[in-house]
């Protein structure tokens, strides 16, 4: 019966996507062909999230967090490398806009909607304020030393890291983030949990008592599951990286027919990346986990910094065209005005549907400011 599960579409589509890059890599797809693929692209993010989610579940917290958050980061790397190889124009910034767009898109996109849902579910979202507060200082420590400072360093006219700086700064990243890992793996793990809400709290309702495979109480899955999954999450992460690429003159030319500066693309990227964290984010939400949600969309902002531009830093040796990190200063101010909003969100260790509106607010003027800039 086990071998039944082989059917399942999580796998099914994950192979037919597949098969579909292959047929579709090597020339341009006709348009009715891009919307089909479209769709299987859209099932292949749907795919990831099920087998990370299963991967996740088996490993505990908060490791399963830490590995969606490094799935999220593989994808992300791929796309903008693969764009900056073969896109037309200028790409130099491709590698900011999408980093910024994923660190906006996190901070207050995936926690937003995760206070949102967990504050009018549960009367008030409720986590662990040293742990959530670890992540966040270290996403706003990332974010300044390789988005803010570019702009403000003198070794280059441009917005831009010298090779040395660049090299700093990819070493300082990877530092601090195998610090928080260490501190959220091994030497505080605790505080990365959910926190136990006595049923005598006035504050929060119980979460509801639930059998079912989404409870936080539903038992681990079983070795085969386990394996299918861990097989599987490479192949829906190959289909979601070479989709979106072969998507990615479509969304060119849509962005460009739409009117929206080339600089959205670099949005539409992130929130591709990241719908298979934001997906996972919102159900733990909805299970009053609100910890795991913080969990994903604070990690998923530091893995996006703290490993991507490391990466991208190795990699500019071979990319056609230099990196320039620093943010125009209506992002700065953007970023500033979050990073403020978040600690005074994050320091109480209970959210209610103001803090959520605060954050759904700053997420729309990214987005309006990323269209109208």
């Amino acid at each position: 019966m086990r071998w039944r599960k082989l059917l399942h579409w999580t796998v099914v589509v994950p192979i037919i996507s597949f098969g579909a890059l292959a047929v579709s890599w090597f020339y341009h797809p006709a348009p009715w062909v891009l919307a089909i693929e479209a769709v299987f692209l859209i099932g292949s993010v749907l795919a990831a999230v099920h087998h990370a989610e299963t991967i996740a579940h088996k490993v505990g917290e908060p490791f399963g967090s830490l590995l969606l958050a490094v799935a999220v980061t593989v994808i992300e790397v791929a796309l903008i490398v693969t764009l900056m190889v073969s896109g037309k124009g200028d790409t130099s910034t491709l590698a900011r806009d999408t980093v910024f767009a994923a660190v906006m898109l996190t901070m207050n996109g995936i926690v937003g909607i995760s206070l949102a849902v967990g504050a009018v579910k549960y009367h008030l979202a409720v986590f662990n304020p040293e742990g959530t507060g670890s992540a966040l200082g270290a996403v706003i420590l990332l974010a300044t030393l390789t988005l803010v400072l570019p702009r403000f360093t003198t070794s280059s006219p441009s917005p831009m890291f010298v090779s040395a700086q660049l090299t700093f700064v990819a070493v300082a990243s990877i530092v601090v983030y195998g610090l928080f890992v260490f501190t959220q793996t091994i030497k505080h793990r605790d505080f990365f949990l959910p926190p136990v809400v006595s049923s005598s709290e006035p504050v929060a309702k119980a979460a509801p008592s639930s059998d079912d495979d989404d409870s936080e109480h539903a038992c681990p899955p079983d070795r085969f599951a386990t394996i299918t999954s861990a097989i599987m999450l490479p192949i829906t992460l190959v289909c979601v990286v070479g989709l979106t690429k072969v998507e990615s003159p479509a969304i060119e030319v849509g962005v460009r027919a739409l009117g929206f500066p080339a600089s959205f693309v670099g949005v539409i990227i992130a929130i591709m990346v990241l719908l298979p964290e934001s997906i996972a984010a919102v159900r733990a939400a909805a299970q009053n986990r609100t910890q795991i949600s913080l969990n994903l969309g604070y990690g998923s902002a530091m893995a996006s910094i703290g490993l991507t531009i490391p990466t991208l830093a190795l990699a500019s040796h071979w990319l056609p065209t230099p990196l320039t990190l620093g943010l125009e200063p209506i992002q700065i101010v953007l970023l500033a005005v979050s990073s403020v909003v978040a600690v005074l969100t994050v320091v109480p260790g209970r959210a209610k549907t103001l803090h959520a509106s605060l954050h759904l607010v700053l997420l729309a003027v990214f987005v309006f400011l990323a269209i109208v800039p």
